[in-house]
């Protein structure tokens, strides 16, 4: 594995990690993981920063929501220009092509199940190339990004019926 992807990994699984402490646990010399995070970012292999929030356990009140959207691909253009009308809107927060019954996956936020629906309603399904959409609501996270939201205590005890 290359030094990049080595780096690339350490900041997949924490993001806040400097170069210093990158350097210390890959043997690297501290200046080559610098150069090497700043080229990462100047190609835009990394594109930013994020956490990973567990939105339950604040007063946030938002839904999120699956999007399968069905579209017809433009001659020349493919799914290109539909996806990039589509993941402008700011309710939009992840868009991927796909592979299989359906084209378009959106992982769309709203204030209410309302908002999410008018948002399907309004913005997307009136979309020319856009063919159908069916939407699932996300009713609780388990894991996300490789991290467990809930770790609970099993008890590995059996039953003792009497």
């Amino acid at each position: 594995m290359s030094l990049d992807e080595r780096v690339l990994e350490l900041l997949l699984k924490n993001s806040r990690l400097e170069a210093s402490q990158i350097a210390i646990m890959l043997h690297e010399n501290e200046t080559a993981i610098a150069d090497a995070i700043q080229r990462l970012e100047r190609d835009h292999v990394i594109l930013g920063y994020t956490s990973i929030i567990n939105w339950d356990k604040t007063d946030r009140d938002a839904i999120t929501a699956l999007i399968e959207v069905r579209v017809t691909p433009q001659i020349g253009r493919g799914f290109d220009a539909i996806a990039q009308q589509i993941y402008r809107y700011p309710e939009v927060k992840d868009c991927f092509l796909m592979s299989g019954g359906y084209d378009l996956m959106l992982i769309v936020e709203g204030k209410t199940l309302k908002d999410v629906a008018m948002f399907v309603s309004e913005r997307i399904a009136p979309v020319e190339a856009v063919l159908s959409t069916q939407t699932h609501f996300i009713l609780k996270t388990y894991k996300r990004e490789g991290t467990v939201f809930e770790v609970r205590a099993s008890d590995d005890r059996e039953a003792v019926i009497l």
